[in-house]
This record gives structure tokens, sequence and C-alpha cells, in this order.
């Protein structure tokens, strides 16, 4: 036999329960559990965004009123309460947008980070569960063939970006997590898939 005849027979021994037939149950296919960082993650972030919420809000407080004798002779006219409001909302602001960050890219990172992949019965469907602020895990469900793997593990050194088709942003399976049916998952969720 031809060896490309070989390596075709062999490709579709390998694809043939894919196709030919179902799962008979769902499969795990990827798991890394760290409920705990994500936990201490949303804290971390809820702790900030009321820090920085509060350093706002004090900024816009005005300041306490000064007791001094106003000479006539000064033609200071108010140009120094302008430059303060404007220096409190200007800080007011830059405190807001800061904890608004910071909250921001904890919350997406904790949605994006996956907790497991399970391949369900049947193979057409995948479902995702993501860790969710404060690690309550949150859960979807999508056909495979909206599901693209935009590399594959062994060219990534830490997170792998998984794209699911209608969703803004990648998810990432940090390669430090278990791949029970590392085979299943190449050929499944691991394919690149043009969405």
């Amino acid at each position: 036999m031809a060896p490309c005849g070989r390596w075709s027979r062999g490709l579709l021994l390998l694809l043939r329960p894919l196709h030919a037939g179902t799962l008979p149950r769902d499969v795990l296919l990827f798991e890394h559990e760290r409920s705990r960082f994500f936990i201490i993650l949303g804290w971390f972030c809820a702790g900030q965004g009321v820090f920085w919420a509060s350093l706002a809000l004090a900024a816009l407080s005005p300041p306490p009123a000064l007791v001094r004798a106003r000479d006539p002779e000064t033609s200071d006219s108010g140009h120094g309460d302008l430059r303060s409001a404007l220096w409190r909302y200007g800080l007011a602001a830059g405190c807001s947008a800061v904890g608004t960050l910071v909250l921001g890219a904890g919350m997406v990172f904790s949605l994006r980070s996956v907790r497991s992949v399970m391949l369900r019965a049947g193979g057409q469907q995948v479902t995702l569960t993501t860790h969710a602020p404060f690690g309550l895990g949150a859960r979807f469900t999508v056909p495979l063939n909206q599901v693209s793997c935009m590399a594959h593990r062994g060219e990534v050194p830490a997170m792998l970006p998984l794209k699911v088709k209608g969703r803004r942003f990648y998810f990432l399976l940090d390669k430090a997590g278990h791949f029970p049916d590392a085979q299943l998952f190449d050929s499944t969720v691991g394919a690149y898939r043009s969405l």
C-alpha cells in the first residue's frame, strides 16, 4: 500500500468515532480547578472598587472652608477656587477610571478563564464552565462547530485561546490544567475552525 494511502486510512480510523457515531456519554476534555484563586481575585477587585470609589467621593467633596481675612489689595478674584474645583474633578475622574479598570479587568478575566470543557453525549455540543466572579462558576453549552481553538496545545506556553462564535473575547484554558483525553480534545475542541 502506498504511504499516502496508509496515512489517509489512519486519519479516517482516527476520525471515524467522531463522524460515524455518537458518544454514548459526556466526556471531560479539560479541567482546571482554581476556585480559591478566583475567590481571592473577586474580593481583591471588590476591595479595589470600594477603595477607588471612596477616594473619588472624597475628592468630590468640597474642601473645608478656610477662615481668613480677605485682603482687598489681593487681586486673586477666585482663580484659586476654579483651579481647586478642576483639580478635584480631575482627581475624582481619575480615581473612578482606575477603580473601574481594576474591577472590569478582574471580572472579564474570571468570566473568560475556563474551569472545564465537557463534550456532550452525541459529540455535537460542548459545555464550557468558567470560574466567574468569586469562583461561583458560569456554564453554557454551544454547538461544537461554533468553537475554534486558535493555537495547538504545544504552541502556547501558558494559556490556550478558545474562540466561541457570538462571544466577544477569547476564553482562556490554562495549560497547567488536566486534559484527560488529549487526543479527543485536539480533534474536537482543539481544532481550528474559521468562524
